[in-house]
């Protein structure tokens, strides 16, 4: 029997893109708060809820195996008692406290990059690092990774924080190409991917893994994400986007020969 898993904000960007990725590997009950928003094939149950309140997710919880949790207001600059406090906030809390009641397995919870944005450049943040916020929608993100941490080890929910880097689901639209957003770029196959290993890795009591594609250089560390729960990304942005870069197979034979060596 397939696995049951409960989509919140199907109608997103990712949503879209990881429906699309699995298509009939899980039993998908799929919620947004427009349901016009999402195309639900027959296998797949379409439900248009607002989970800020806990009644509605109470019920959306109901014989679910897993749940994976990107409904949000997506903007750094989103006004926090105008959308984040019911969104970002009440939202996650709900699924969490729905979650654990209705008897799901585990919940797989969508953070940010935002929330490690205050270190420098050159520093690559690891999950084991303070959070460092630099906007309230960070914040409202890292409420959610320590409420993960609570219903994780107070409660026995197994739950995943997964900090999505800078998310495109077309190449082609991808706005910035600087350093810093090639270092923190996702492609969508990477982030889909990343989700199915969550969903289906054993025994993971609590974990934070760092969604960013296999970069050349990487704004987070996936060292961990991968060990944990098996990542395998596939993109790089800094070949993706041919930004100049020699690429690495050259790099290694070059400097072996000495030629990358100091002159």
């Amino acid at each position: 029997m397939a696995i049951r898993v409960l989509l919140t904000g199907a109608g997103g960007r990712i949503g879209g893109a990881f429906r699309a990725y699995v298509g009939d590997r899980y039993s998908l009950r799929l919620v947004d708060r427009q349901a016009d928003k999402v195309y639900a094939n027959g296998s797949q149950e379409l439900i248009e809820a607002d989970v800020a309140d806990l009644e509605t997710c109470r019920r959306l919880c109901e014989g679910i195996d897993t749940v994976v949790h990107l409904a949000a207001d997506p903007s750094p600059r989103a006004d926090f008692y105008g959308s984040l406090l019911d969104n970002n906030v009440k939202a996650v809390y709900n699924i969490f406290r729905a979650a654990k009641d209705a008897g799901c397995r585990r919940v797989i919870f969508a953070s940010s990059i935002q929330v490690i944005e205050g270190y420098p450049l050159d520093v690559q943040a690891r999950p084991e690092m303070p959070i460092k916020p630099m906007n309230m929608y960070a914040v409202c993100k890292a409420f959610g990774e320590a409420t993960a941490h609570y219903f994780a080890y107070a409660e026995g929910l197994s739950c995943i924080a997964v900090r999505v880097g800078g998310y495109e689901g077309n190449h082609a639209e991808f706005p910035g190409r600087d350093g810093r957003a090639l270092s923190a770029f996702v492609s969508k196959r990477d982030l889909s991917h990343l989700l199915v290993q969550c969903i289906e890795a054993e025994e993971v009591q609590f974990a934070i893994v760092q969604a960013v594609s296999d970069n050349r250089f990487k704004r987070m560390d996936i060292t961990s994400t991968r060990a944990t729960v098996g990542y395998q990304p596939q993109d790089d942005a800094f070949r993706l986007f041919n930004v100049g870069i020699t690429d690495r197979e050259r790099w290694d034979q070059e400097f072996n020969r000495g030629e990358g060596s100091s002159r």
